[in-house]
């Protein structure tokens, strides 16, 4: 038997019910799109062979801050289809109640919609287009590969 999505273990685990990602609030999106998004780049960084937990961060830090998601969501934007740039936007223009300290207001809303792009696309299952958006033309610091 072939593996199900961690998603479909989870509701399955738990005895829930499988949610309309199309119902989940933009900010609620863009929760569970941060979560992913970190998931994916610690994922990455440990399997580059980086160990020490300090330089773990430092590079995760780096890679998933709302200017480097933001510099990404502009790179990613012409490749997005109709009902994706749909929820970038709705996650985009939500409003949220702070902004964080070392992010412009614009930074702040890409990445948002971004995160919240991730959290729908994860709910739908597509973590394989999840990972064909991000897939590093460039690694996270901008210097091509």
């Amino acid at each position: 038997m072939a593996d199900a999505d961690l998603l479909s273990e989870i509701i399955a685990a738990r005895g829930l019910d499988r949610k309309d990602p199309r119902t989940i609030p933009g900010l609620t999106l863009a929760y569970l799109g941060d979560c992913i998004y970190e998931l994916i780049i610690r994922s990455a960084l440990v399997e580059q062979g980086i160990m020490h937990v300090s330089d773990l961060n430092k590079a995760a830090v780096a890679q998933v801050r709302a200017g480097a998601q933001a510099k990404l969501m502009q790179g990613i934007e012409d490749k997005l289809t109709e009902d994706e740039r749909a929820v970038y936007h709705r996650g985009r223009n939500a409003k949220s109640a702070s902004i964080p300290k070392n992010a412009s207001v614009a930074e702040y809303r890409a990445a948002t919609g971004f995160e919240a792009l991730l959290g729908y696309l994860y709910l739908k299952g597509e973590t394989g287009r999840i990972l064909e958006l991000i897939a590093p033309e460039q690694d996270r610091t901008g210097c091509e590969k």
